[in-house]
C-alpha cells in the first residue's frame, strides 16, 4: 500500500530534519520501507529553506541542533504561510517540563521521545498525515495564555495541535510508567533471586570450609607425628619436605578462613554508634604486639578521634589495616606506623600510614580484590583477603577506601566515614 500524499501539484515528502549521521538514516530507512519518500536535513536553517521551495507534507525534527534548533525552526514553520499547515513532530528526551513548554510556544503537533520505536514513530506519522487537513473550525489566530512555574507563556497553537501534542506526552508518559512498573518488577525478582544466591553461597561457603578443614586438620596433625616420632631418623631434606607439607597446609587453612570471613561480609549490618577510635586502635596494637613482643615498631596514634560506625567491624578493619602495617614493615630497619584523621563537614578520612616495603602506584587497584597479592608469600605471606574485606566493611558504612604507595618508600590507606 503506497502512503504518497499531494501537496497542491507538489508530490509529497517527509522532511527529516537531524543533526546526527545515525538518527536520521534510522529514520529514513524505516520511513522509505513504508514506502514514504524521505529528504534529510541536518539543521534547521537549511531545512527552513528547502521546505519553502518545496513543501513537505510531514516534518519530524530533532530539537537539540546546531544552527537552528528545532524549536525555532518549528516557529518559523508555523509563522509562514503555506508552510503552517504541515504537521510537525519533535524529536526530544522530553526530561524537562519547559520541552512541552516550549513545543506549545513552537506550535509543534507532536513530541517523540528518544530513542523512539520504530512501530510507534510509524503511528504517530500516520495519524497525522490522515488528520493533517482537521483544525478546529474556530479562530486560528486567538492567543492563549498559560502560566507556568510563576511564569506567563503565550501559546499561539490551535487547540486540536495543543491536544494531539499534550496526547503524544501522556501516552509517551503512560508508557514510560508502564516500562518502569515492568522494570521494577524485574528489579524485585532479581533482587530475590540475589537473596536465594546469598543464602546458597553463604551455605557452601560453610559447607567447604568444614569438609576442607577437615582433611587438612588430618594431614596436618598425621605430618606433625611423623615428624615427632621420626624427626631423628630423617635427615635434613626429609624433615624439610615435613616442614613444607605444614607450612602448605597452615596457608591452605588461612585461605579458607579468610574465604569464609570475606563471604561472610557481603552480609554484614551495621550498627551505628559514637566509637573511640583512638582507643580501639590502641587494642588493635597492643594484641598485635602480644603475637611478637621481640618485634620493636613505633607507633604514632592521633589522640582523639571518634567516628559514627560499628565498632565491632571497625575494629576488623584496623586489624587488617594495622596487621598490613606491621608485616609490611618486617623488612624496616627503624619501622613506624601513624595512624590519624582529618575531619570535614560531611565524613572523617582516617589514615593508616607506614614505612615499609609500599607497592607499585600502578597497581593500587589490585589490592583490594580478593586472593590478588602484589608480593610473593616467600617475601610477605598471606592470602589477599585482608584489604577486600576493609573495602566492604568501609562501603557497607557508605564510605570509600583508596591507598597510596611506593615501592620500598612505605604505604597509606585512607578510608572515609560519614559523620553520623
Amino acid at each position: 500500500m503506497s502512503h504518497r500524499f499531494r501537496h497542491g501539484d507538489i508530490e509529497g515528502y517527509i522532511m527529516v530534519v537531524e543533526d546526527s549521521q545515525l538518527e536520521a538514516t534510522m529514520v529514513k530507512t524505516l520511513l522509505k520501507q513504508h514506502d514514504y519518500k524521505v529528504k534529510v536535513f541536518h539543521d534547521g536553517a537549511e531545512a527552513f529553506q528547502a521546505a519553502g521551495n518545496e513543501f513537505p507534507m510531514l516534518i519530524i525534527s530533532d530539537v537539540v541542533m546546531p544552527v537552528m534548533d528545532g524549536y525555532e525552526f518549528c516557529e518559523k514553520v508555523k509563522s509562514t504561510p503555506g508552510l503552517m499547515e504541515v504537521p510537525v513532530i519533535l524529536l526530544t528526551s522530553l526530561q524537562d517540563p519547559m520541552d512541552i513548554i516550549h513545543g506549545l510556544q513552537s506550535g509543534a503537533d507532536n513530541f517523540i521521545t528518544k530513542p523512539f520505536e520504530s512501530k510507534y514513530l510509524l503511528s504517530r506519522v500516520n495519524y497525522l498525515l490522515a488528520n493533517r487537513e482537521l483544525r478546529n473550525a474556530g479562530n486560528t489566530d486567538m492567543m492563549l495564555e498559560i502560566m507556568f512555574k510563576g511564569s506567563r507563556y503565550a501559546i499561539n497553537s490551535e487547540r486540536k495541535q495543543i491536544l494531539d501534542l499534550l496526547l503524544s506526552v501522556y501516552e509517551t508518559s503512560i508508557e514510560q510508567n508502564r516500562a518502569l512498573i515492568e522494570a521494577q518488577k524485574q528489579l524485585q525478582q532479581a533482587n530475590e533471586n540475589l537473596a536465594i544466591a546469598n543464602r546458597d553461597l553463604e551455605s557452601f561457603s560453610y559447607t567447604i570450609s568444614h569438609d576442607l578443614r577437615t582433611p587438612l586438620n588430618y594431614i596436618s596433625v598425621s605430618t606433625q607425628l611423623i615428624k615427632q616420632k621420626h624427626e631423628t631418623d630423617f635427615n635434613e631434606e626429609d624433615n624439610s619436605y615435613l616442614s613444607t607439607i605444614l607450612s602448605t597446609v597452615r596457608s591452605m587453612t588461612d585461605m579458607i578462613s579468610d574465604l569464609l570471613k570475606f563471604s561472610r561480609s557481603g552480609n554484614i549490618k551495621v550498627d551505628l554508634q559514637e566509637v573511640d577510635l583512638t582507643d580501639l586502635t590502641k587494642k588493635v596494637i597492643e594484641w598485635t604486639r602480644q603475637d611478637n613482643p621481640d618485634r620493636k615498631i613505633k607507633f604514632v596514634v592521633e589522640e582523639g578521634m571518634v567516628v559514627s560506625g560499628d565498632a565491632s567491624l571497625l575494629m576488623v578493619v584496623m586489624k587488617n589495616l594495622l596487621g598490613n602495617a606491621w608485616k609490611y614493615t618486617s623488612h624496616t630497619p627503624d619501622p613506624e606506623v601513624h595512624v590519624e584523621s582529618q575531619k570535614n563537614d560531611d565524613h572523617t578520612i582516617v589514615c593508616v600510614k607506614d614505612n615499609g616495603a609500599g607497592f607499585n602506584p600502578n597497581q593500587a587497584d589490585n589490592l583490594f580484590t580478593p586472593f590478588v597479592r602484589l608480593h610473593t608469600q616467600d617475601e610477605f605471606p598471606g592470602t589477599g583477603v585482608g584489604l577486600s574485606t576493609v573495602r566492604r566493611i568501609v562501603e557497607k558504612h557508605g564510605g570509600k577506601i583508596y591507598a597510596t604507595g611506593e615501592v620500598g618508600h612505605g604505604a597509606s590507606f585512607f578510608f572515609t566515614i560519614p559523620n553520623g
